[in-house]
């Protein structure tokens, strides 16, 4: 029977420096924390109500799927909790309450362990069931289910900053005055929990750097603004998905040159989307289709082994 401290890098996800997958885990939630403090502060305690949800439902939904399948209980290993948290910062506080129990269902079972659990998923669990949620209940995902708080009175309804146009100073998007779904308005909380995993080597700085300067340049060019790229930066998903679901392990490179491709190419996608489609977000889906290229991005930048005899037929 497998024992958990066996689940060590070897394959993916790859975890190095003697972590557990657990220890990991336990970082990503600590450093998610202050963007969901800043949510539920901003949203109020509803916010709080759809990440509690989101997450219990993730531990049941795997729980239920390994006790069914009669496989070992890898709840403990707390992958379901993050997933469940990274999935609830992806919606609006807006949302009923079954659609992250819904959306859990489809990122545990559907995307991640039909495939043989953690890090056999070929792409990011939470970001994919996202995107279902997006595609099958659109006026739950978009336009007016987005928020913004005013203090002292109930939250209105209102666009996005990406969708409304330049309707927010940088200063605001980057405090986060503005919509936005539960986990992606605290920027400078976002930026807090991304650093304190670049610091305790968790994650490569590689990912986000290379992703958020990529957007930035390819705005500012289209655009002939550096205002308008860093606007681009600020707006939407981008410092939550740069951080957060661009460097998960299971889904990103495991080589430096690697993870440069993976930033650089989440970037330009994300670009491309917003600029050339009918879509104002493009980061979800950007990380998604960078996702499906990790493969052929590790067999092409691994390093090469010198000294050894090549195997002959």
């Amino acid at each position: 029977m497998e024992d958990l401290a066996l689940r060590r890098a070897s394959s993916s996800p790859h975890i190095h420096a003697g972590r557990t997958v657990q220890g990991v885990m336990l970082e990503v939630i600590v450093a998610l924390v202050p963007a969901g403090a800043f949510g539920v502060w901003y949203f109020g305690w509803r916010a709080l109500l759809i990440i509690a949800v989101s997450a219990a439902s993730a531990v049941f939904w795997e729980w239920l799927y390994t006790r069914m399948a009669k496989k070992l209980c890898t709840v403990g290993d707390l992958s379901a909790v993050v997933t469940g948290v990274l999935l609830a910062y992806n919606l609006p506080v807006s949302v009923p309450v079954w659609m992250p129990v819904i959306g859990t269902l489809l990122a545990i079972v559907l995307v991640k362990m039909i495939f043989g659990g953690l890090g056999s998923n070929f792409v990011n669990p939470a970001l994919t069931a996202r995107a279902i949620l997006m595609t099958s209940w659109v006026g739950y995902m978009s336009g007016s289910a987005y928020q913004v708080a005013v203090r002292g009175v109930d939250a209105v309804s209102t666009a996005t900053p990406l969708a409304a146009q330049e309707s927010y100073s940088l200063w605001q998007l980057f405090i986060g005055q503005c919509p936005g779904c539960i986990g992606e308005v605290g920027r400078v909380a976002i930026l807090v929990g991304g650093v304190y995993l670049i610091v305790r080597k968790v994650i490569s700085w590689r990912v986000p750097v290379m992703m958020l300067l990529t957007l930035f340049v390819c705005t500012w060019l289209a655009e002939g603004s550096a205002y308008a790229g860093l606007y681009a930066i600020l707006s939407g998903g981008a410092f939550l998905a740069a951080f957060f679901m661009a460097t998960d392990y299971a889904t990103s490179p495991v080589t430096p040159v690697g993870k440069f491709i993976m930033g650089v190419g989440c970037g330009l996608i994300a670009f491309v989307i917003r600029r050339f489609s009918s879509m104002a977000e493009g980061v979800s889906y950007a990380v998604l289709i960078m996702n499906l290229t990790v493969p052929l991005i590790d067999r092409y930048t691994r390093p090469r082994v010198y000294g050894e005899v090549k195997k002959r037929a």
